[in-house]
């Protein structure tokens, strides 16, 4: 298992693998949310996202990484929430995953080599292990975190996809300058003495 250490950037061993990262790719259900999926009487599916994660994909976008969302389940509120935040790719009710996200490849012209995979149960197994980096939320099945090259500290649908984004975008220098413009503020600037990079 590679350890990359979300604090301490400096101290992470493979920053040069989070430099290649031009995709940045991810389940929905347990990434993206908590998991839990809430059915009205009338068939309507509702998911709550957390904020954060939208505003990392939102500076993802910024930087020019690649972002997709690739899931078995096709949801309006779930399509209508990556339209919203920009999402690079939408392959929505996808039961077989592989195809789709190698698809996603080619069309970008990328290889697994430079991608990373967001997952958190059994069926994430294949794309996280083919992808350079592939990754477990903490709240991951046991299998999903053995796999994993990275475990985040945050569960999925808590924070889980911003830790993501903010160290490949530092380890690529690009997470100041997005968010510059993602808040509109060229002068914006860390305080001396900050683990911000």
């Amino acid at each position: 298992m590679k350890v990359l250490e979300v604090d301490a950037l400096r101290k992470c061993p493979d920053v040069e693998l989070l430099r290649r990262i031009k995709l940045l790719a991810m389940d929905v259900d347990g990434v993206l949310t908590t998991g839990e999926i809430v059915v009205m009487d009338s068939g309507t599916e509702l998911k709550a996202f957390y904020a954060q994660d939208g505003v990392a994909i939102r500076l993802a976008g910024i930087a020019g990484l690649k972002t997709a969302w690739v899931s078995a389940r096709d949801v309006p509120c779930v399509r209508r929430r990556g339209q919203e935040l920009g999402v690079t790719h939408l392959a929505l009710g996808t039961f077989e995953k592989i195809p789709a996200f190698e698809a996603i490849l080619d069309s970008e012209g990328l290889t697994y080599a430079q991608a990373a995979f967001i997952g958190d149960d059994v069926q994430d197994l294949p794309l996280i292990k083919r992808c350079a980096l592939g990754i477990a939320v903490a709240n991951a099945r046991d299998e999903v975190k053995q796999l994993a090259d990275y475990v985040t500290e945050c569960p999925g649908g808590r924070g889980a996809v911003r830790e993501v984004v903010e160290l490949i975008l530092k380890a690529q220098g690009l997470w100041i300058e997005a968010v510059a413009k993602l808040v509109g503020d060229p002068e914006w600037h860390v305080p001396t003495g900050s683990s911000f990079m």
